[in-house]
Parts: C-alpha cells; sequence; structure tokens
C-alpha cells in the first residue's frame, strides 16, 4: 500500500460500497469504442487496472474477452470479487502488476490512470501487453455548464489538496510514451440517472479525498450537499435527477 495515495489508500478502503452506488456507469457508446478502437473480442483477455469496485467491468465482459482485474485497495477489490465471479482479480498496482510479460492484449484504466501516471507505470503495462496490444483510458467528467454540478465542485474543492485527479491534466506528462503509439481521443455525452441520494449524494461522499477526512468534516460536506439537494430547483423534491457528464475515451497501441 506504500505506493498508493493515502487520500485513495484511506477513502476507497472505507467507502467501498458507497463508491459502488454513488458512481455513474458508462455511455452505450463505450461499446462501440471497444470493439473499433481497442479490438476487444471473445479470445482475447484485458486487464482492468486499478479496478476499483469493478464499474467498467460489465462493459468489458460484453465484448466476451476474459477479465482480468487488478486492484490495490483490499476493500474495493473484494467488493469486485462478490460482484463479478467471472472475472479474475487480482491484488496488485500499476507500479507492479502481478502478470508474465505478454500476458493481455489490452490494458483499460476507468477512473484511475491519473493516480499512476508515471513512466514505471507505463512500463509494466508495455510489459504485460502483447505486440501490438493497446491501452484504453477513460474518465467520466462532471458537466460544470449546470449550476448545481459546479456548485458541487465548489464544495468539493476545498478539501483537494495534493490529490491526484483528471482536470490537473498531470497525467498527459507520460505521453507521448516510449514503445507506444500517439494518443487518439473520442469524447461521448452521458447522463446518470437515478435518486439524489446516490446520484449527487453518494457521488461526492464517494471521492477519495471526501471519504478520506475526519467525520466531521465528513458532515459538514454531507451537510452543504444536503442544502444544495433541498433547494437547487433541477434537484429538489425529485425522486429521480439527472447527472450530466462528458465521457472521454484515450487509447494509445504498443509499437515496441
Amino acid at each position: 500500500m506504500s505506493s498508493i495515495h493515502w487520500a485513495a489508500a484511506k477513502g476507497f478502503g472505507a467507502k467501498a460500497a458507497t463508491y459502488s452506488k454513488g458512481r455513474p456507469g458508462y455511455p452505450a457508446a463505450l461499446d462501440a469504442w471497444l470493439h473499433e478502437e481497442l479490438g476487444l473480442s471473445a479470445g482475447q483477455t484485458v486487464l482492468d487496472l486499478g479496478a476499483g469496485t469493478g464499474k467498467f467491468v460489465p462493459w468489458l465482459l460484453a465484448t466476451g474477452a476474459q477479465v482480468l482485474a487488478v486492484e490495490p485497495v483490499a476493500q474495493m477489490l473484494a467488493h469486485l470479487a462478490e460482484s463479478f465471479l467471472n472475472v479474475i482479480p487480482i491484488v496488485g498496482s500499476a507500479e507492479r502488476i502481478p502478470l508474465v510479460a505478454g500476458a493481455v492484449d489490452a490494458v483499460i484504466c476507468a477512473q484511475a490512470f491519473h493516480w499512476f501516471a508515471t513512466g514505471e507505470a507505463m512500463a509494466e503495462i508495455k510489459r504485460v501487453l502483447k505486440p501490438g496490444g493497446v491501452l484504453g483510458l477513460v474518465w467520466n467528467l462532471r458537466d460544470e455548464t449546470t449550476a448545481w454540478v459546479s456548485a458541487l465542485s465548489r464544495i468539493m474543492a476545498p478539501y483537494e489538496g495534493d490529490t491526484p485527479r483528471y482536470h490537473q491534466q498531470r497525467w498527459r506528462s507520460v505521453f507521448p510514451a516510449e514503445g507506444f503509439g500517439p494518443l487518439r481521443e473520442r469524447r461521448f455525452r452521458y447522463e446518470h440517472i437515478g435518486a439524489p441520494e446516490h446520484v449527487v449524494f453518494d457521488r461526492v461522499m464517494s471521492v477519495s479525498f471526501i471519504a478520506a477526512l475526519p467525520a466531521p468534516e465528513q458532515e459538514r460536506v454531507a451537510a452543504q450537499l444536503r442544502a444544495l439537494i433541498a433547494t437547487s430547483p433541477d434537484l429538489a423534491g425529485k425522486d429521480s435527477v439527472t447527472f450530466p457528464y462528458e465521457t472521454v475515451a484515450f487509447s494509445c497501441r504498443k509499437i515496441a
């Protein structure tokens, strides 16, 4: 666990169940991306790296490929193993993937790559990929053009600290990566629809650096969220709400 950022180790370990309930799924358009851009199909093997509780696993299973899941946080991996009996769960990290060289056709990092975007991790990803194998990166980004979504970001921002985040764009520093071709990018619209206590409240409370806060600080955040849900015209009194996202998907192929 020493190589894992403290917010991930503490926050994700404590809130694995909340993470599973509150995090959004992914747009149906990713099905075609997985088949056409990453070439996944029956008879292939894909590694879900930083798999968490398995939020992306259903999309990988739908390709027909065999799915391996590597995750360093024990509580999250246990949740994944209980939920997906046909996935092989493996304790490991991006810097130390416990697979032989050339073991997989593709590596997918969904909502995860910003945690381990280092040269060491890229070298390990390259090692476990077959020649011509592909790396895929996926993130769901909150659509902050919606007023209440922007308000959520303002509630969370004071607690972010040094936690790695997609929007910081530091993950891009490892590209172009040795032995890989250029990054290819696709963007898709997505809406997470459900009860506000899951789509909004659990979503925020499962954020690593929020989940890692001391209990009094967590309650302060929770109170702000409840107030926002109660006062926002798009949320107040609603049994079901829509959380807008943009899903970004990147791929690059191993060339050496």
